[in-house]
């Protein structure tokens, strides 16, 4: 499979980036990645890069963008952070990727039992972590079940997954409402925005 070109990248539609990468997914999921001659790639991404996708992920190592779509170089934009949120930082990233380099879709991907998510159902308070946890706590006081308190913690995975989710929703939110740029480029249908979670038990992908 050959890196993206400026002419393949012009062919791309919003929807047929997310089918890229739902179809990437697949063939991760059954261990087919496609043939890629990774060297070739760098010659062919030497003079420039036309990726189709932005993917903003948690920096869990099991949960890597271009290994569970089976993207190859110069293929996808990944951003990653510790629970998988936007800062003022990460949308100008994303409005580069997008408005400048001609990516079609920003994915925002989550996963189950995640390390950053735990943290925040556990309100954990560590050096420069708590900051981070700060950010990611909104999303567990969003999730309003279960009302026991003995339940809203890292040890009941099924919270955690809600939280998990939220987490994605909101930065969704967060997206549209802090970046006038890419709202418009969403509402023009110029770009898709959309959120996933990512199964570490299977590698599965679930767009939601």
């Amino acid at each position: 499979m050959k890196a993206h070109t400026k002419e393949t990248q012009a062919t791309m539609t919003p929807a047929k980036a997310i089918q890229f990468l739902k179809e990437g997914n697949e063939r991760f999921q059954q261990n087919l990645k496609a043939h890629r001659n990774l060297l070739e790639q760098v010659n062919d991404t030497k003079d420039g890069q036309f990726p189709f996708a932005t993917i903003l992920s948690c920096i869990d190592s099991r949960v890597s963008a271009e290994l569970v779509f089976d993207q190859g170089l110069g293929d996808i934009f990944s951003i990653r952070i510790a629970g998988n949120f936007v800062n003022q930082d990460i949308l100008g990233s994303m409005e580069f990727a997008c408005k400048l380099a001609g990516t079609k879709a920003i994915v925002v991907l989550g996963h189950t039992s995640c390390g950053a998510v735990k943290g925040a159902c556990d309100h954990a308070r560590l050096g420069n972590l708590t900051s981070l946890i700060n950010k990611i706590e909104p999303a567990v006081y969003a999730v309003k079940e279960p009302k026991d308190e003995s339940l809203r913690n890292s040890q009941n995975l099924e919270f955690v997954d809600a939280v998990s989710v939220k987490n994605v929703e909101m930065a969704l939110e967060n997206i549209r409402n802090q970046s006038v740029i890419l709202k418009e480029m969403e509402e023009d249908g110029d770009i898709a925005i959309v959120g996933a979670m990512y199964d570490i038990s299977d590698g599965s992908v679930t767009f939601l």
